[in-house]
């Protein structure tokens, strides 16, 4: 099995490529600078220097599944994140299907699945991951969205929980733990397309997913 990384050089992105390729997979990795990957075992990747505004369609050549892993960063305006987090990962699930991938697995976010209902500044982000994730979901592949909380940069636990904390201080998850997560689902064999929040908490991710 080999899996498209795309945004494969940002923080879960990465963490995601060095755990794949830690368990033997292999691993292409789309990314805009090559070396930002450096750092990583060569041994089961290949890195793909594409800018995500450009046609990108090759690097899925002979991939089995794609992470969209990639986003527009919190310090660029509305213009970035209409082009990557909507119009890139729209083109994604295009190139996916082109490809007949067998699985797509979206990192989306907490509040994508009703952005009218938070009144801030992330909200055209929201919107632009609402239309992403609705463009995977009628777009007739497998797959898998995960939508974590607040992202916090701790090392992993490996525990979790998909229901919604009533508290917003408690809606959170490490980088490190959405990586695992990706990693687990990546590796399965067996697809269900699903769409779940995720957040840290008590349980290993095998008590969600099967």
């Amino acid at each position: 099995m080999k899996t498209l990384i795309i945004g494969a050089s940002g923080q879960i992105g990465k963490m995601t490529t060095a755990k794949l390729l830690a368990q033997g997979h292999e691993v292409v990795a789309l990314v805009r600078d090559k070396s930002k990957l450096s750092d990583l075992p060569q041994q089961g990747l290949t890195i793909i220097e594409q800018d995500l505004e450009n046609d990108f369609s090759a690097a899925f050549d002979n991939c089995t599944q794609v992470i969209f892993a990639a986003g527009s960063g919190a310090s660029t305006g509305a213009d970035k994140t209409l082009l990557i987090d909507l119009w890139a990962a729209k083109r994604a699930v295009d190139f996916a299907k082109d490809h007949k991938l067998a699985h797509f697995i979206m990192v989306s976010s907490i509040g994508a699945d009703a952005p009218d209902n938070i009144e801030s500044s992330i909200k055209p982000y929201l919107v632009a991951k609402h239309m992403a994730d609705e463009q995977l979901i009628n777009s007739g592949l497998d797959y898998t969205i995960v939508r974590p909380g607040t992202l916090l940069n701790e090392p992993a636990t490996k525990k979790y929980r998909i229901k919604r904390p009533e508290s917003r201080q408690d809606a959170v998850i490490s980088r490190e733990n959405v990586a695992e997560a990706l990693v687990y689902i990546a590796g399965k064999d067996s697809k269900t397309s699903q769409v779940f929040e995720l957040f840290d908490g008590p349980e290993p991710i095998t008590s969600f997913i099967d």
